[in-house]
C-alpha cells in the first residue's frame, strides 16, 4: 500500500480518519482552498517533508502520496507560487510543508528546490472537499478585547520568537491571553510555540478556511471576523496577534491591521535591520511602541533605530531586558 501523508492545512477536517475517494476535476472546478492529492516526485532533498497536522515534521519519499490544498505564496525571503499556475503536465510545489500547494514560479537561489508533486486529484463524498466546508459558520463580530499586534518588515523577523517572550510575561501576571496569527501562508509551528508559551488558546487563517491570505480583501474580512467570533468564545482577556508578513506584501497585513486598529494597545514591530523600521514608519505614518527582532540584536542597531527613528528597542532574547518589556507593557495596556 503507498504511504498516504496528511499535511497540516487538513487538521480542520476529518481527511484523516473519514473515507474520501480521489477524482480528477477538469481545471474550471478548482480553486482556492481546495483539498487535492499528489503523489511526490523527483530525488528527495531537505524540502522532502511536510508538517503534520500535529505540527510534527515527517520526511517523505518519492511515491508517497500527500493531502493538501490549492493556495497562493508571496513570500519576499523564499518563494512565490500559486495553483492557477500549474500546466498541463499537473506538476507542481509544495510551497509550505504544511500543504500549500501550487506552481512556484520564483524562488530563491540560497533555497534547496522545493518538494515536487503530481496532481492526482480533488478528495470527493460526491462534490469536491474543501477547507471552508470544515469551518462552522458563526456570527460575526467584533473584537472587544485588548490586542498586542506585532507586525514584520518581512518573514523570518523575529514576529514568533518575540510573541513567545511577550506571551510568557502576559501568564505570569494570571491573564488568560489567546494569540493569533492572522496573516501569511500556512504553518501550524508559530502557532504552537505560542501555545508552549503559554497562550490559552491559539488561531490562525487555517481555522477558518484560508491556506494562507493571499486572497481578495473581502474574503479576508470575511475570515477575520468568523476568527473573531472564534477568539471572543475563548474569554480571552488579551490578544497577542501576529500579522505573519510585512503589511506592505500581497497577504493584508494592511486590512488586518485595520480591522484591529481600534483595539491596540501596544504595537511591536520585529525588523530585520534599523533602516527597515525607517521604511514602515514612512510607509504607514505611524510609529511602533517597540522595536525587536534582528534590528535590536546589539547595541549599536539598538542605537541606530533610536537615532534614524526615535523609538526604543530591546532585544527580547536577552533576560536583561524583560523590566524593561514588563514596565513598557504597564504602561501600555494599563488595568486588563
Amino acid at each position: 500500500m503507498t504511504p498516504t501523508f496528511f499535511t497540516s492545512v487538513t487538521r480542520i477536517s476529518d481527511l484523516e480518519s473519514q473515507s474520501f475517494r480521489c477524482h480528477p476535476l477538469p481545471r474550471s472546478a478548482w480553486a482556492t482552498g481546495d483539498y487535492v492529492v499528489c503523489e511526490v516526485v523527483g530525488p528527495p532533498g531537505p524540502l522532502y517533508q511536510i508538517e503534520k497536522p500535529s505540527g510534527r515534521m515527517c520526511r517523505v519519499f518519492d511515491g508517497d502520496i500527500v493531502i493538501g490544498a490549492f493556495g497562493t505564496r508571496a513570500a519576499t525571503l523564499e518563494g512565490v507560487g500559486d495553483w492557477r499556475g500549474i500546466g498541463d503536465d499537473m506538476a507542481l510545489h509544495a510551497l509550505t510543508p504544511a500543504g500549500l500547494f501550487g506552481k512556484a514560479t520564483s524562488v530563491s537561489p540560497l533555497l534547496p528546490p522545493f518538494m515536487q508533486l503530481v496532481y492526482k486529484g480533488h478528495a470527493m463524498r460526491g462534490e469536491k472537499l474543501t477547507m471552508s466546508q470544515f469551518c462552522a459558520k458563526r456570527d460575526p463580530v467584533d473584537l472587544t478585547i485588548p490586542v498586542i499586534l506585532l507586525i514584520g518588515t518581512s518573514m523570518s523577523s523575529g514576529k514568533t520568537t518575540s510573541g513567545r517572550v511577550i506571551v510568557h510575561e502576559l501568564k505570569r501576571r494570571g491573564l488568560k491571553v489567546t494569540a493569533a496569527k492572522l496573516t501569511g501562508a500556512a504553518r501550524y509551528r508559530d502557532m504552537l510555540s505560542l501555545g508552549d508559551a503559554g497562550a490559552d488558546d491559539i488561531f490562525d487563517f487555517v481555522d477558518v478556511g484560508l491556506p494562507s491570505t493571499v486572497c481578495p480583501p473581502d474574503e479576508f474580512e470575511a475570515a477575520m471576523r468568523q476568527l473573531f467570533a472564534m477568539i471572543a468564545d475563548t474569554g480571552a482577556e488579551i490578544l497577542v496577534a501576529e500579522a505573519g508578513a510585512s503589511p506592505l506584501e500581497p497577504y493584508n497585513g494592511d486590512l488586518a491591521m485595520k480591522l484591529i486598529d481600534k483595539n491596540v494597545r501596544m504595537f511591536v514591530l520585529c525588523a530585520s535591520d534599523p533602516y527597515a523600521v525607517l521604511g514602515v514608519q514612512h510607509a504607514f505614518g505611524r510609529e511602533p511602541d517597540l522595536v525587536c527582532g534582528p534590528a535590536a540584536n546589539t547595541e549599536a542597531a539598538i542605537e541606530l533605530v533610536g537615532k534614524l527613528c526615535g523609538v526604543p528597542a530591546l532585544n527580547l532574547l536577552r533576560q536583561s531586558t524583560r523590566d524593561a518589556l514588563n514596565r513598557l507593557l504597564d504602561e501600555k495596556l494599563g488595568p486588563v
